[in-house]
């Protein structure tokens, strides 16, 4: 639940699923609207957070995204809802989950509509920002890693101008639907590899985003917080690559076939599984009697993190909160022991986590700042990190609307007008404040 979150793990968190009904943005779960305030009210524990709502997911499937971006009209009243239904719930933005345009039942020419689609919502937030004087509302999308899948479902420059951030969905790549055991999320291609498999894995997935024309600051890299199942067909051929025979049995707390959360594997570890370490793919796998999981543990993460940085991608993804061992009570690796790897690796630990401005009292003609020390560094998230600061008395937002607004002498800076009493802000060194996304950027 939302209590369960810490504020300070992450520079975005997203609320997933919302749904379509009628070409409008609408929720899913009958309880939404009271967790979206819960979820959204994180914020008042760390001013840099940024909350974005998904619309969509796997089981929304393709062909209800398929009939909104049709025609004109259609889209056009599925974004003036979006619009109204995220500024309603207080979101930052809106992740789009279409799993996957002109797949699984649409038609091919999802392929244009989709970037039509989102260039047209860009837009619209663009236009509205102006309008209402906030912040622009923030487009995410979740995308396929897989090769076929990618070239029939994006036209990827078109993605690369309206988004900003495509957030790769760089797991999956092996599980139960595969007739032979797999790794979830390795890193490189291994030597069991052959045909089509040869480019199911997270390195080939994100260097061809990239190579097709995908901004690499705003490629962000799926991490996944649990493994895919398999029952062996015998328990003696436990390798990769070991003929299965399907499923691996639900874990107690998922009950879900196929897949066991980080916080079930390190159960699954405790009572005798074997633990292999997976050198050529950088992942491990664990076995016992008939059953094997492929997934990601902290040492994983923790090499993934290093050859994203290196690699120069915008940040880190993760599916999902939940499947970290969130309470610290599996593992005995602390609270959020996979993510926090994250945080570590992307220097958001200082960074990530400041009071939010407006509950700052104005301090009566301060000329000067005072700041905790910097935002996110060129491994954060490529929206993170503006650090707090005290106010000023300057009359700068005197009559005018809450939000953000340059400091035309020092890009490093920005004012945070609330209620008409100026804060004076700065993003951490190297950032400068874009006023496209009310958000510290690269310059």
């Amino acid at each position: 639940m939302p209590d369960d979150i810490d504020p300070c793990l992450c520079t975005h968190l997203l609320y997933a699923f919302a749904t379509i009904k009628n070409n409008h943005l609408a929720t899913y779960e009958w309880n939404d609207v009271e967790l979206y305030s819960q979820f959204n009210a994180l914020k008042n524990q760390n001013g840099n957070l940024k909350t974005l709502l998904s619309v969509g997911g796997w089981n929304f499937g393709s062909t209800g995204f398929s009939q909104m971006v049709l025609s004109s009209a259609n889209r056009q009243t599925f974004i003036n809802s979006v619009i109204s239904f995220l500024r309603e719930y207080e979101f930052d933005g809106l992740d789009i989950d279409w799993e996957y345009p002109a797949n699984r039942g649409g038609s091919p020419q999802d392929k244009q509509y989709y970037s039509v689609f989102l260039e047209e919502m860009r837009a619209a937030f663009e236009n509205e920002a102006k309008q209402s004087n906030k912040a622009r509302l923030l487009m995410s999308a979740a995308v396929s890693a897989g090769k076929d899948t990618i070239d029939s479902a994006y036209q990827i420059p078109k993605l690369g101008q309206s988004l900003d951030m495509i957030n790769v969905m760089s797991y999956d790549f092996h599980g139960s639907w595969d007739p032979m055991t797999g790794e979830c999320s390795p890193l490189f291609k291994g030597p069991e590899d052959q045909g089509g498999f040869i480019y199911f894995n997270v390195d080939y997935a994100m260097n061809y985003w990239k190579s097709q024309g995908a901004p690499a600051e705003k490629l962000i890299v799926g991490f996944p917080t649990y493994g895919n199942t398999f029952t062996l067909r015998s328990a003696a051929n436990h390798g990769v690559g070991a003929p299965t025979a399907g499923a691996g049995t639900p874990g107690k707390y998922t009950q879900e076939a196929g897949e066991l959360a980080y916080f079930e594997i390190c159960g699954f570890l405790k009572d005798g599984a074997t633990e292999v370490w997976n050198q050529a793919q950088d992942v491990p796998y664990a076995y016992k009697g008939n059953q094997w999981v492929g997934y990601d543990n902290i040492k994983s993460f923790q090499i993934k993190v290093d050859w994203l940085k290196k690699s120069n991608f915008g940040g880190a993804m993760v599916w999902t909160l939940d499947m970290d061992d969130y309470m610290g009570t599996f593992c005995n690796q602390g609270k959020y022991p996979l993510i926090n790897v994250l945080k570590k690796g992307l220097n958001l630990e200082q960074a990530s986590c400041t009071a939010p401005a407006t509950k700052l009292p104005p301090i009566a003609g301060v000329s000067t700042t005072q700041s905790s020390s910097g935002g996110g560094s060129s491994g954060g998230s490529s929206s993170g990190g503006g650090s707090g600061t005290g106010g000023m008395d300057s009359g700068f937002c005197a009559g005018k609307a809450n939000g953000m607004y340059p400091n035309p002498k020092d890009k490093n800076q920005f004012y945070n007008c609330s209620s008409g009493k100026t804060y004076f802000e700065h993003c951490a060194a190297g950032l400068v404040f874009d006023s496209s996304c009310s958000c510290c950027n690269w310059a």
